[in-house]
């Protein structure tokens, strides 16, 4: 264990009661950063500021001295960077959350992403303004609270999520709709490896990131499915086999021009506080394929997506969620699912078997 005790060992292992505080770290090289982020996290009353260190070295010293549920990690760090130090953390407290804060660079964004497929949960830009500052504060609580280790949920819970049988006579559908935030990056990279090949419809994506990271997020996404996969672009026809994901800061919807669907992008107002969200891209899947959408909610926080899911089952499309147990969060994929109309609540792995049969079946 490196270090622990038998006591600490002990700690590490069992889930942080609900009624305790959220005892969180701030790692940075930045005193001023650190301090920014500790004045926040000691105004919140279901939070403690546990520790604090100025680099990954320093980080592992702090966990091994007392339990910390939730690291708050900078990336670019003297002695020890946060890419080095978020595995040896990870090994050093199982079930530690981990989010990265960083600069919104090209380099820190790949760097980001990279942290988020070795097990960080999710990322925040750091602020470069005064405003800026207060969507930080605010992004900061929000997932904290949503990643803070729970305990593990009773099998019971699952059984007792609506779910209705899937339709006879349903026709093929005609387009995928993915939709996530916390945690679903790497269940992304994982469903499109399964799917490889496998599913010729077009699929759209919507995932809670900033510009930058989308970007980053569709090469990836090309080179793990072996399908054309790029950021969605205003005015471009969709076409089979291909996926769109909406670019960081944009809506992204579907209409027509004359008979052929078309991508359409919006900067309209953020829709349960997100730009891009999830609502407004299957809104529009519904009201062009109706019947022919099948839509997919993994791991996130928050609600969106579950009104979303409610126009496609009001359309005669289909649903289905990511399971409680493998979600970072389950607030978007439960949120989807208690509302009724999900045909499966699965894992990933078999969420991505479901979805090939489903799109493979004969119209």
């Amino acid at each position: 264990m490196g270090g622990l005790d038998a006591m600490t060992a002990l700690a590490a292992a069992l889930p942080r009661h609900s009624a305790e505080p959220i005892a969180v770290m701030v790692v940075d090289d930045s005193a001023v950063v650190r301090g920014m982020i500790s004045r926040q996290i000691q105004t919140q009353p279901d939070m403690i500021l546990a520790g604090s260190a100025a680099n990954g070295e320093m980080a592992l010293v702090e966990l091994r001295r007392r339990p910390i549920d939730v690291i708050v990690l900078d990336i670019e760090m003297p002695v020890m960077d946060g890419l080095t130090a978020l595995p040896l953390l990870l090994r050093a407290r199982p079930g530690v959350r981990v989010l990265i804060a960083s600069t919104l660079t090209r380099r820190n964004a790949e760097i980001g992403f990279k942290a988020l497929q070795l097990g960080a949960s999710d990322w925040l830009g750091k602020p470069d303004s005064l405003v800026a500052a207060e969507d930080f504060n605010r992004d900061l609580v929000a997932k904290i609270r949503a990643v803070a280790p729970r305990e593990t949920p009773h099998p019971a819970a699952a059984s007792a999520v609506p779910v209705v049988s899937a339709p006879t006579g349903q026709p093929r559908p005609q387009v995928v709709a993915i939709g996530g935030s916390t945690g679903a990056p790497p269940v992304l990279t994982r469903l499109f490896e399964m799917l490889r090949g496998r599913v010729e419809q077009p699929i759209f994506i919507t995932q809670h990131m900033p510009p930058t990271f989308t970007a980053i997020l569709a090469e990836q996404l090309a080179r793990h499915g072996e399908r054309p996969c790029a950021e969605a672009i205003h005015g471009e026809r969709v076409r089979p086999g291909h996926a769109y994901v909406a670019p960081g800061g944009w809506h992204m919807t579907v209409g027509r021009d004359g008979p052929d669907p078309i991508i359409r992008l919006n900067q309209d107002a953020p829709e349960n506080f997100c730009r891009p969200a999830v609502d407004p891209m299957l809104r529009s899947l519904a009201e062009i394929y109706g019947r022919g959408v099948f839509a997919v909610i993994l791991t996130g926080m928050g609600a969106d997506g579950a009104k979303g899911c409610a126009a496609v089952r009001a359309a005669g499309g289909r649903f289905a969620v990511q399971d409680e147990a493998s979600s970072v969060v389950w607030g978007m994929p439960g949120a989807a699912a208690k509302s009724g109309g999900a045909e499966k609540v699965l894992p990933p792995a078999a969420l991505a078997t479901y979805l090939i049969q489903a799109t493979s079946r004969p119209a």
